[in-house]
């Protein structure tokens, strides 16, 4: 099963109608936090268009699990059809086991004590915009950067990102041009 992995898109439709198509085999879409929301410290974004975001998520063909991220209020959760479960989720498919959290409250110890508290073998999370995938202590660390402020910089220039798993191992996509920016394989 095709899993797509996104996390702060911060109210852009235009980096979410970018980001959509490379979720075209999934089956689930898990959302780490920072869903409709701009941060404060890093003002607004070209595309930065809530109406048009919900409307987005709320019609996708593919079914989307949420969790709150540090920006995310309940005034704007209410606009989603799914729920924005808080302050996690927990979610089994095939033999991929992953908690979802936003992260922003938690070391990478604290990341892998909630995932072995759940026996998962993968924990999601977002907030630093930045992607990551790291096998830490057993567990699969995945932060699938942002769609719509991308910190990481490739040839000085920023790559916005998003994750897919799927077939035993974990895969960051450059949105921009479909490269795989890191691929590693999902421990059992």
């Amino acid at each position: 099963m095709t899993i797509g992995v996104v996390s702060d898109t911060h109210g852009n439709i235009k980096a979410w109608n970018k980001a959509y198509p490379y979720f075209s085999d999934a089956k689930l879409i898990l959302h780490a936090g920072d869903v409709l929301y701009h941060p404060p410290r890093l003002g607004w974004t070209e595309g930065y268009d809530i109406p048009a975001l919900v409307e987005a998520l709320n019609s996708s063909s593919i079914p989307i699990i949420f969790v709150q991220g540090n920006c995310d209020s309940q005034v704007y959760e209410e606009l989603l059809s799914a729920p924005v479960q808080s302050p996690h989720a927990f979610v089994h498919c095939d033999q991929v086991r992953i908690v979802i959290n936003h992260g922003h409250l938690l070391t990478k110890e604290g990341m892998r004590d909630l995932a072995r508290r759940y026996g998962a073998n993968c924990f999601v999370f977002g907030h630093t915009h930045i992607p990551e995938l790291e096998v830490y202590d057993g567990v699969l660390l995945m932060n699938p950067g942002s769609p719509s402020i991308p910190k990481l910089e490739i040839e000085g220039r920023p790559v916005p990102t998003v994750g897919i798993i799927a077939e035993g191992k974990a895969r960051i996509i450059n949105i921009e041009n479909g490269s795989i920016v890191k691929e590693i394989s999902i421990p059992e």
